[in-house]
């Protein structure tokens, strides 16, 4: 009996509702997703990403919300997008602003937040962390920052499919610390603070005068 494989964003709802679940690359790369953290109260290493937020925060792929229910609770203005219902209804429960949405679409107050949010690998989302990343430049005022979550390998760029679960494959993306660090320089941003422990973290800002460039076409290390 043939069996259909399941919706990335359905998969992705699973894991979200507290299922273990695996992510596999198409190179065999097998990633456990952390379920765990994303569903519990921000704490630890999250920090390091909070304290750097300090103005109106935009958490692309905020999943349970932890991270904009801790802005909120530090006072400072944060929305979450995310295209999973699972997720919305978490954020619903801890009355995490959220908006249920694809995040190349037309998004609030674009190119007027301070902070861009993209932890937990979301520079996956897409397969193309340097579109990625020129999308969340387009949402920060002049001077604001984009705070990524990087892999623990520094120098990898991996672009291909993923499975989340049975689910069908999708476009994903992994890339280190020193690979995003090139891909955002050649968007014209540069890298202002980092951070290295059990999990990875770069804060790039972006052009003072709000501009992003295009890449020829074929640029990437």
């Amino acid at each position: 009996m043939l069996t259909r494989d399941v919706d990335p964003v359905l998969a992705f709802d699973r894991a979200l509702a507290g299922a273990p679940v695996r992510l596999v690359r198409d190179d065999g790369v097998e990633v456990d997703l952390a379920v765990r953290r994303w569903r519990r109260t921000a704490c630890g290493e999250d920090r390091w990403l909070l304290d750097r937020c300090t103005g109106p925060t935009i958490d692309l792929g905020c999943g349970p919300g932890r991270l904009v229910t801790a802005l909120a609770a530090r006072g400072v203005p944060a929305l979450g997008v995310d295209v999973s219902a699972v997720a919305q209804r978490q954020c619903r429960r801890r009355r995490a602003p959220m908006l249920r949405r694809d995040l190349f679409r037309p998004l609030p107050g674009e190119g007027t937040w301070q902070h861009v949010l993209l932890a937990d690998g979301n520079i996956g989302i897409g397969g193309d962390p340097q579109r990625l990343l020129q999308r969340a430049a387009r949402l920060v005022r002049p001077g604001g920052t984009l705070l990524v979550e990087a892999d623990p390998a520094s120098h990898l760029l991996w672009r291909g499919t993923a499975q989340v679960g049975s689910s069908a494959p999708l476009p994903w993306a992994c890339a280190g610390a020193d690979a995003l660090r090139h891909l955002a320089a050649a968007l014209g941003m540069s890298a202002v603070d980092g951070y290295r422990g059990q999990r990875s973290f770069v804060q790039f800002a972006a052009s003072a005068h709000g501009s992003v460039a295009v890449p020829a076409a074929g640029c990437g290390p």
